[in-house]
Formats: C-alpha cells, structure tokens, sequence
C-alpha cells in the first residue's frame, strides 16, 4: 500500500535462519537497508555470508533477552520484521523455559525496544500450530478458541495476544502471519531434512515417526514472504493476523516417497513408530483457511507436494524443478 513506501530501513530478528536469510536477499534485491540481529541459536553465518559486505547491509550477533543491545540495534530504523525465536519445537519439551524466553519473553522485548524507538510498525511470523487440533479443517483465522498442543504453539499465541494489546494501547501497527511448513533450502530440521539424513545413513529402510498419515500443508519460502509482503502493502489493519500457505496438504508417507525417489533410491521400507502423531505435540492434521489472503489479491504459486520435492531437490543440491 502507498502509505508503506518510504519504509526502506528494516531490522530483521532471525535474519540468519532458514527464512530469515532468504529475506535478507529479497530485501537487499529491492534495495532495503537491512539489519540482521541474530544470536545464531538456530541461524548459520553461512547462510548470510553473502550478504556480508553489501551496501545496505549490517549483522549483529546478539541475544534477544539483552534488552540494551536491542533497543541500540534497533534504534533508526523504519519497521521490523520478527522472526527470531526458538525453532526447535520437541525441545521446548524438554527444557519448558525455551519457548516461554526466545519466543514470548523475546518478543515483549522486541515490543519494548520498538517502543523505546519510536517505531511503530511490525511483521510478525507466528505459526499454524496455534491452533492445536483445530475444530475446523482448513482453519480459517477466526476460529476459536484455540488451543495449541506444544509449547511452541502456546508461546507463539501468547506473542500473538502481546502484540495486539501493545496496537492498542501503544500505537503500534501490525501484521501477524500464521505460518505453514515453510519448506526451502538451507533447512535445518524439519521431516524433509530428517527423512534425506536417515536415508544417507540407511538407503534400504527408514523409521517413520507416527502411523505416517499425518497430513501437513507445506509452503515453499519464497511463497511465504511473497505473502508476507503482499498483506504488508495490500492490508491497512491495524492489527490483523493472516494464515499464509497454500490450500493443499502432504502425508508424511508421501513426504517420504517424495525424499526417496529424489535421492534415487527404490524398494525403501518403511517403518512406522505407530500413533496419531509423530512426537508429543505434533498436531496429526494441519489444514489452513487463505481465502482471506486470496481477498488481497495473493495465493501461492506451488502446491505443497510442489513444495516438499522443491525443497528435497535443494537440500539436496538438485536443480529446482518448479521455479
């Protein structure tokens, strides 16, 4: 939209993660200034090392939870866009604090140095697994209420529910997205990148977590911030929330016959653990509602079995084969 032109220095939390890095390059192609702040918990210097050296361009290696550091790196920039936070969804499990710190005690962060700033503007990458088991599949934005099943999704939410009180009551402006499997190069978990390690270690048979039946819509990256993008210019809310993936899904099974035939290999076994879900706080079956992205003019450009053998393709150093 016209009252976002003039927006041309962004600070980018997360910025050397899987997404995160390939914002950076679109960003940097539309001649932003860009700021990566980015304790490479999760993110890799390679994957920005690019970038490094570029007109435009700064990195900052620190933490979210250092609150000065944060409001000093922020300082002087148009608007923000967050993504940084723990990606690591079965270890929040383990360590119950994860979750809670590096996604909503770093985002009230995040609120307070855009407030100690003077910027009022932010793009947000929630996530899909604040729904739980949603009641209605494909989930449109305003069902309720939702309930997520791991702390990840429970922390994400809360974010979501932070960032709208401080709209409110601190003028800030903000545009949150609920997130499918974002699926792309450089991944660095995720059941594609699982499936592709277990099968290098052992081409002729792979475990399979759950009965395989989980059913995922995975989004391709540049869909993603495509969409991200397209709701920032093409939505004036002043505090909106926007499912982004694509209207299809993939069993895991498939997903798995996918990462085979891409590696070549045939006659793989495959060997299930058994249940609903693959591990505790896996959601079984995650459909989203984007008709109220389509009002704004956006739909992806591939499907989710498009995505998940694009993205087997790149990790596995494979020409793309859809765009």
């Amino acid at each position: 939209m016209s009252s976002n032109s003039g927006f041309e220095r962004c600070f980018l939390t997360g910025g050397a993660g899987f997404i995160g890095s390939h914002l950076v390059e679109q960003l940097l192609a539309a001649e932003k200034t860009v700021t990566v702040y980015d304790n490479l918990s999760s993110g890799r210097r390679e994957s920005i090392e690019h970038s490094l050296g570029r007109p435009g361009f700064t990195f900052i290696e620190a933490d979210l939870l250092d609150v000065p550091k944060l409001q000093e790196a922020m300082a002087g920039h148009d608007f923000v866009i967050h993504l940084g936070a723990n990606t690591d969804i079965p270890a929040g499990n383990t360590d119950v604090r994860l979750d809670l710190e590096n996604c909503t005690i770093a985002t009230h962060n995040v609120l307070e140095a855009m407030r100690a700033t003077g910027i009022s503007r932010l793009l947000f990458s929630s996530t899909s697994a604040g729904y739980g088991e949603a009641p209605k599949i494909p989930s449109p934005e305003d069902i309720g209420p939702l309930l997520p099943i791991s702390l990840y999704g429970a922390a994400k939410l809360a974010c979501e529910t932070l960032i709208s009180a401080y709209c409110h009551v601190f003028n800030l402006q903000a545009w949150m997205f609920r997130f499918a499997n974002v699926v792309g190069g450089r991944m660095e978990h995720g059941v594609i990148h699982d499936f592709i390690e277990k099968l290098e270690r052992n081409p002729q048979e792979l475990e399979i977590l759950g009965d395989g039946q989980q059913e995922k819509s995975f989004f391709l990256v540049e869909d993603c911030i495509d969409g991200m993008f397209s709701a920032f210019h093409n939505s004036d809310a002043w505090c909106d929330v926007f499912n982004l993936g694509c209207p299809s899904g993939t069993r895991v099974t498939r997903v798995a016959e996918i990462v085979a035939e891409e590696m070549g290999l045939s006659d793989v076994r495959f060997r299930y653990t058994g249940g609903r879900s693959g591990w505790v706080g896996d959601v079984p079956l995650t459909r989203l509602d984007v008709s109220k992205m389509k009002k704004l003019g956006w739909e992806a450009k591939h499907t989710s079995n498009e995505a998940v053998r694009t993205a087997a393709r790149r990790l596995l150093g494979i020409a793309n084969p859809v765009g």
